[in-house]
């Protein structure tokens, strides 16, 4: 499936609010975890129903509801009528396709972000949608396949380092879009490497199979361009809403995260211009190249020009022609030729064109 536009097929023609599932097809079991804490209490499950999940939905305490797998929409939908969730967010959550975005339901904010990896096989970036909900004293969150970047979060909320045990649910879904946005770092670190040896075998060694590993760069930036730059709107809008469900506390905390959103951006467009910088330099490496060699090619045949003329000369067949029955003549042409070769060499030398 192409990785900038999934296929909608499936949801033409249907009314708005049905839930069916857009992106890769899974077979996987949904696992669904469940963490509920307080300051001095801590419990971490995984269960096999969903109902399982219903009780947490009144209690006071902090509870992170965490579903692997949207291909199960049976599952999404039961859980979105017990916390009251509407049927498009439900729809947007199912559908893996959607554009980073925050939306205020006053009961509930709901958010859509990508989580990236670099697929170690084809070296490429991917991506996965994680879809929040964050109520008064819960967090669901919603991803495509086992496996995050989260698991900082769990190690804190288990072992109490930190505040998050003593904030509410506000902090934690802080917590779950600032580990999003640190792991940005280490896969710019690793494009960083990229950018950087590509640059010198550019400056180096401007081959072929550079300009593909150049255009391979700028189709991965472009697609992680596509990925993070509408973050910085989620997050600007967090600090705008004056939304009842996020604390002045945690304000704070927000616009540090906007401070590593915009860095991650302004990286980002960094190395866009550092790429499109490497493929001029490229061109005007081949272009030197092709100029280095058609120069030393109009050397040679501006040498070879009065010489040929000289032996076009002597190579005619005349009767009569003085030269020939003089016994010096034929060195008296070789003199003539090496002193012509020898001056036109001087002359380019002089004029710095060798």
């Amino acid at each position: 499936m192409p990785r900038f536009i999934k296929r909608r097929s499936k949801t033409i023609g249907l009314p708005p609010g049905s839930l069916v599932h857009v992106g890769e097809k899974r077979t996987a079991k949904v696992k669904i975890t469940v963490i509920d804490y307080d300051e001095k209490n801590f419990e971490e499950k995984e269960v096999k129903k969903v109902e399982e999940c219903f009780p947490f939905k009144e209690k006071p305490t902090v509870t992170w509801i965490n579903i692997d797998g949207l291909h199960d929409v049976e599952t999404i939908e039961k859980l979105g009528n017990c916390f009251n969730i509407h049927p498009l967010v439900l729809e947007d959550i199912v559908n893996a396709d959607q554009r980073p975005k925050m939306e205020d339901f006053e009961k509930y904010i709901f958010f859509v972000l990508k989580m990236l990896y670099i697929d170690n096989k084809s070296d490429m970036i991917r991506s996965e949608q994680v879809s929040i909900i964050l109520g008064r004293n819960y967090v669901i969150s919603f991803q495509e396949t086992i496996g995050d970047v989260f698991d900082t979060v769990r190690n804190r909320i288990s072992k109490g380092k930190g505040r998050i045990r003593k904030m509410g649910a506000d902090y934690l879904a802080h917590a779950l879009i600032d580990a999003i946005v640190d792991n940005y770092y280490a896969i710019l670190e690793k494009i960083g490497e990229r950018v950087e040896n590509i640059e010198q075998d550019v400056i180096s060694n401007p081959e072929p199979k550079i300009l593909q590993q150049i255009y391979n760069l700028k189709r991965e930036m472009i697609y992680l361009r596509k990925s993070v730059w509408p973050l910085r709107e989620v997050i600007n809008g967090l600090l705008r809403e004056e939304s009842k469900l996020i604390k002045n506390e945690t304000n704070v905390y927000l616009r540090d995260l906007y401070d590593h959103t915009i860095q991650v951006i302004d990286t980002i467009e960094t190395y866009r211009d550092m790429i499109s910088g490497m493929l001029d330099i490229y061109m005007s490496s081949v272009s030197n190249k092709m100029n280095e060699v058609m120069k030393v090619l109009t050397i040679f045949a501006a040498i070879f020009i009065p010489l040929t003329f000289i032996a076009g000369v002597y190579g005619m067949n005349f009767q009569y022609m003085p030269e020939l029955s003089v016994p010096w003549a034929y060195p008296a042409v070789w003199l003539v030729i090496i002193i012509v070769s020898i001056s036109l060499l001087g002359y380019f030398k002089h004029k710095k064109w060798i």
